[in-house]
């Protein structure tokens, strides 16, 4: 769990980062340079004749499904929703890791769903807002499919490293960010003008900041601590980051929120980690 909270820490100070240096840049050729950047972190790690090819080929499906194309669709929904409105939408992903754990493993756990669901009570407190934008529909499906990703991913991972347990953690990494490089870089050639895209200097800082450690070493350890929790935990880590990214707004980049909003919804995602750390979590119950 230390890995989870560590990382929604890291990736809390991320959101302010973005906001103020790289708005003003195409945000699918960020993603994809914030992609590259990673993979170049672990390229160091890469070898390519130590990984038998049926785990190559999973690896790199995880990757362009839960960094590429869930990149793609999350930048995509900007074009039909308001930020506040990505951001709500961004809490259905704890539902989603519990019903795919469910779906794969033909077991149903009851306490994972309600911890899920409080997770979902809780985000939805501090973000939800009435009235959308036109054509918010086709933002919200473009979410849903992102979040999918996202979760989908996290699960994936999880039972790839769990059936092939040699090569280190790193190692299998390089080949999901190579992955997500093909998946995000093949979809921004066709809609990125590339030749207008030209950070400044600290933009390529923050871009270098946000490719080594939000990207690179954040969903290293995202996904090195899925791998050491219950599919519940890690479903209400999916939205604890939420009230950590709203704290650090706070306290770093002087924004304001509505505290009570805050605070409440911030008891509902404690209460939901509380259940899921119980030992009888551990073991879920079929239907």
């Amino acid at each position: 769990m230390g890995y989870l909270i560590a990382v929604s820490l890291l990736w809390a100070f991320s959101f302010g980062l973005i906001k103020v240096g790289l708005s003003d840049l195409d945000s699918t050729a960020v993603a994809t340079v914030r992609l590259l950047i990673a993979a170049l972190v672990f390229l160091p790690f890469f070898r390519p004749r130590t990984a038998p090819t049926a785990l190559r080929v999973r690896l790199l499906l995880i990757g362009a499904f839960q960094f590429g194309l869930m990149y793609v669709l999350y930048i995509a929904a900007f074009r039909y929703l308001q930020a506040y409105e990505v951001v709500m939408f961004t809490i259905f992903t704890p539902i989603y890791i519990v019903l795919l754990e469910s779906a794969i493993s033909r077991q149903f756990n009851r306490m994972a769903m309600l911890a899920a669901g409080l997770a979902l009570v809780g985000a939805g407190i501090m973000k939800w807002r009435l009235g959308m934008s036109p054509y918010g529909m086709i933002g919200f499906f473009l979410m849903q499919g992102s979040n999918l990703c996202f979760a989908a991913g996290q699960i994936a991972y999880r039972r790839v490293r769990d059936r092939w347990s040699d090569g280190s953690e790193a190692q299998h990494f390089a080949w999901l960010y190579i992955g997500a490089v093909v998946a995000a870089g093949s979809i921004s050639l066709g809609i990125s003008d590339w030749s207008h895209f030209r950070p400044s200097n600290q933009q390529w800082l923050a871009l270098v900041y946000l490719g080594t450690l939000a990207s690179g070493i954040g969903f290293f350890g995202w996904n090195l601590g899925a791998r050491k929790v219950n599919a519940g935990t890690l479903a209400v880590f999916n939205n604890l980051k939420i009230p950590l990214a709203v704290g650090v707004s706070l306290t770093v980049f002087g924004e304001t929120t509505d505290l009570p909003r805050l605070i409440a919804g911030a008891a509902f995602m404690l209460v939901a980690l509380y259940l899921t750390e119980r030992p009888r979590v551990t073991e879920p119950t079929t239907s």
